[in-house]
């Protein structure tokens, strides 16, 4: 997993989805244009529509002014389809876009795409993590993410800076 210090491998690309008034807005994205002229957090998340996965998605929700305030970009980012990320923007009223991972190339170079294991079964899938990016640089990394005050703990780094 990469970690604060760390520079990002260049060239990832992915599907943002951001609701508009008119419905959705779909493109295809570089990640890198998303954080060259500004702050970017960016979460992962296991899977669209499951309770920790909506928990958190809410607790940044909650914030999204305050991140905004900071001159922050938030984005959350699984390896769901654009029409899974719909669903779930629409039903949790989100205002923030969802970066579908669909290549895994994006999971994958953030070393978050890895062996997990529960009820004694073992399987591939997403830690749950963030990460704040600045100019290419990994600023400051959450591996391991407990969604509980993880949204908080996040914003409170970024004001103390």
């Amino acid at each position: 997993m990469l970690k604060s210090g760390d520079i990002l491998p260049g060239k990832l690309s992915g599907q943002l989805v951001t609701k508009k008034d008119s419905g959705f807005e779909e493109k295809e994205i570089q990640l890198e244009e998303l954080y060259k002229d500004r702050t970017l957090l960016i979460y992962f998340y296991p899977k669209d529509m499951t309770p920790g996965c909506i928990t958190e998605a809410l607790a940044f929700q909650q914030y999204l002014g305050d991140f905004g305030n900071l001159g922050v970009l938030l984005i959350g980012c699984s390896r769901d389809t654009i029409k899974s990320h719909c669903g779930f923007i629409e039903k949790k009223t989100l205002s923030f876009p969802l970066l579908s991972d669909n290549t895994g190339k994006i999971t994958e170079a953030f070393g978050v795409w890895a062996e997990k294991s529960m009820y004694g079964k073992k399987f591939m899938g997403i830690l749950r993590s963030s990460f704040i990016i600045e100019k290419g640089k990994i600023v400051k990394a959450y591996p391991k993410v407990s969604v509980k005050n993880h949204a908080l703990e996040v914003l409170e780094f970024l004001r103390s800076r």
